[in-house]
Protein backbone atom coordinates (compact mmCIF):
# COMPACT_ATOMS: atom_id res chain seq x y z
CA UNK A 1 0.00 0.00 0.00
CA UNK A 2 1.12 3.66 -0.79
CA UNK A 3 1.68 6.44 1.64
CA UNK A 4 0.50 9.85 1.70
CA UNK A 5 2.80 12.51 1.32
CA UNK A 6 0.98 14.48 3.61
CA UNK A 7 3.18 17.50 3.07
CA UNK A 8 2.66 17.75 -0.27
CA UNK A 9 -1.07 17.43 0.07
CA UNK A 10 -1.29 20.51 2.67
CA UNK A 11 0.95 22.30 -0.08
CA UNK A 12 -1.64 21.34 -2.61
CA UNK A 13 -4.50 22.48 -0.78
CA UNK A 14 -2.72 25.19 0.82
CA UNK A 15 -1.78 26.77 -3.24
CA UNK A 16 -5.99 25.82 -3.87
CA UNK A 17 -6.94 27.90 -0.80
CA UNK A 18 -4.43 30.80 -2.09
CA UNK A 19 -5.75 30.92 -5.63
CA UNK A 20 -9.22 30.68 -5.02
CA UNK A 21 -8.90 33.56 -2.25
CA UNK A 22 -7.07 35.38 -5.38
CA UNK A 23 -9.58 34.88 -7.28
CA UNK A 24 -12.62 36.38 -4.97
CA UNK A 25 -10.50 39.36 -4.76
CA UNK A 26 -11.06 40.08 -8.44
CA UNK A 27 -13.60 42.35 -9.88
CA UNK A 28 -15.77 39.80 -11.73
CA UNK A 29 -16.26 37.99 -8.32
CA UNK A 30 -16.70 40.99 -6.14
CA UNK A 31 -19.66 41.82 -8.72
CA UNK A 32 -21.09 38.53 -8.55
CA UNK A 33 -21.32 38.73 -4.80
CA UNK A 34 -23.14 42.04 -5.26
CA UNK A 35 -25.41 41.93 -8.11
CA UNK A 36 -28.25 39.91 -8.86
CA UNK A 37 -27.46 36.88 -11.73
CA UNK A 38 -29.53 39.00 -14.09
CA UNK A 39 -27.58 40.49 -17.82
CA UNK A 40 -28.41 44.30 -17.33
CA UNK A 41 -29.99 44.87 -20.88
CA UNK A 42 -31.86 41.81 -21.86
CA UNK A 43 -32.52 40.50 -18.25
CA UNK A 44 -31.62 36.84 -19.45
CA UNK A 45 -31.07 35.28 -15.77
CA UNK A 46 -27.69 32.96 -15.01
CA UNK A 47 -27.22 29.87 -12.62
CA UNK A 48 -24.05 28.06 -11.63
CA UNK A 49 -24.34 25.82 -14.88
CA UNK A 50 -23.68 28.93 -17.26
CA UNK A 51 -22.63 31.81 -14.82
CA UNK A 52 -19.52 31.97 -17.17
CA UNK A 53 -21.51 33.41 -19.66
CA UNK A 54 -22.42 36.45 -17.56
CA UNK A 55 -19.34 39.10 -17.82
CA UNK A 56 -18.90 41.97 -15.85
CA UNK A 57 -18.88 45.87 -18.21
CA UNK A 58 -17.00 48.51 -17.23
CA UNK A 59 -19.40 51.55 -17.55
CA UNK A 60 -16.91 54.23 -17.70
CA UNK A 61 -14.58 51.55 -20.27
CA UNK A 62 -11.67 52.06 -17.50
CA UNK A 63 -10.65 48.56 -16.37
CA UNK A 64 -8.56 49.95 -13.44
CA UNK A 65 -11.29 51.94 -12.69
CA UNK A 66 -12.86 49.30 -10.19
CA UNK A 67 -14.47 50.42 -7.06
CA UNK A 68 -15.48 47.98 -4.23
CA UNK A 69 -18.90 49.24 -4.30
CA UNK A 70 -19.59 48.25 -7.65
CA UNK A 71 -20.46 51.77 -9.15
CA UNK A 72 -18.90 51.37 -12.92
CA UNK A 73 -19.73 47.67 -12.81
CA UNK A 74 -23.01 46.19 -14.97
CA UNK A 75 -23.22 42.39 -15.51
CA UNK A 76 -24.08 41.60 -18.93
CA UNK A 77 -24.31 38.63 -20.79
CA UNK A 78 -21.44 37.61 -23.49
CA UNK A 79 -23.70 38.91 -26.02
CA UNK A 80 -25.15 42.03 -24.62
CA UNK A 81 -21.49 43.35 -23.75
CA UNK A 82 -19.64 42.24 -27.09
CA UNK A 83 -22.99 44.66 -28.53
CA UNK A 84 -22.02 47.43 -25.97
CA UNK A 85 -18.63 47.69 -27.07
CA UNK A 86 -19.37 47.43 -30.38
CA UNK A 87 -21.42 50.19 -30.52
CA UNK A 88 -18.85 52.01 -28.74
CA UNK A 89 -16.47 51.97 -31.48
CA UNK A 90 -19.44 52.58 -34.11
CA UNK A 91 -19.86 55.72 -32.33
CA UNK A 92 -16.13 56.68 -31.69
CA UNK A 93 -15.59 55.65 -35.46
CA UNK A 94 -18.93 57.91 -36.98
CA UNK A 95 -19.55 60.58 -34.74
CA UNK A 96 -21.80 62.40 -37.01
CA UNK A 97 -23.93 59.50 -37.28
CA UNK A 98 -24.55 59.05 -33.50
CA UNK A 99 -26.08 62.29 -33.46
CA UNK A 100 -28.53 61.37 -35.79
CA UNK A 101 -29.91 57.97 -33.88
CA UNK A 102 -30.33 60.03 -31.03
CA UNK A 103 -33.06 61.74 -32.57
CA UNK A 104 -36.75 60.41 -31.44
CA UNK A 105 -38.70 59.06 -34.07
CA UNK A 106 -41.77 61.27 -35.53
CA UNK A 107 -44.17 58.61 -35.82
CA UNK A 108 -47.03 58.51 -32.86
CA UNK A 109 -49.11 55.55 -33.36
CA UNK A 110 -51.53 56.12 -30.75
CA UNK A 111 -52.08 59.78 -31.88
CA UNK A 112 -55.64 59.00 -32.51
CA UNK A 113 -56.78 56.57 -30.27
CA UNK A 114 -59.36 58.18 -28.46
CA UNK A 115 -61.09 59.21 -31.56
CA UNK A 116 -61.08 55.29 -32.51
CA UNK A 117 -62.25 54.31 -29.11
CA UNK A 118 -64.66 56.83 -29.66
CA UNK A 119 -66.32 55.28 -32.82
CA UNK A 120 -65.55 52.14 -31.52
CA UNK A 121 -67.91 52.04 -28.72
CA UNK A 122 -70.86 53.25 -30.74
CA UNK A 123 -71.29 50.49 -32.89
CA UNK A 124 -71.76 48.35 -29.30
Amino acid sequence: MKKFDTEKLDRIVGDANRAADARSQGYREQALKLFPWVCGRCTREFTRANVRELTVHHLDHDHHNNPADGSNWELLCVYCHDNEHQRELESRDHPDTAETQEQPGKHAPFADLKSLLDKGSGER
